[in-house]
């Protein structure tokens, strides 16, 4: 069973730049299909990123263009690099790992992000 911990969230200007990290242990990332996923106070969770083993993507279309997802299995690592920040992307962040084997999700605790002027 996978852990995951997300790390480097923040505050951050419109405009600005942010990256978030998620580290995984327990199980080698190869066998998920991992993403970001984010919830906003009184909204329900939604889908921002995802990336396969194979590092095919899939973005939110209110994230195309200005989010990118990468992974890094060798060092069971996801990152989400956000640039051109909007207010609408404050809220809390969670990466997730989908298994390729058992479809089962397994989520992080999940790190904040807070776009404001």
């Amino acid at each position: 069973q996978v852990q995951l911990v997300e790390s480097g969230g923040g505050l951050v200007e419109p405009g600005g730049s942010l990256n978030v990290s998620c580290e995984a242990s327990g199980s080698a990332l190869i066998i998920y299909t991992m993403g970001w996923y984010r919830q906003a106070p009184g909204q329900q969770r939604e889908l921002v990123a995802t990336i396969t083993s194979s590092r095919k993507t899939d973005y939110a279309d209110s994230v195309k263009g200005r989010f990118t997802i990468s992974r890094d299995d060798a060092r069971n690592r996801v990152d989400l690099q956000m640039r051109d920040l909007k207010l609408d992307d404050s809220a809390l962040y969670y990466c997730s790992a989908q298994s390729i084997v058992t479809n089962k999700y397994y989520w992080g605790q999940g790190t904040q992000v807070t776009v404001s002027s």
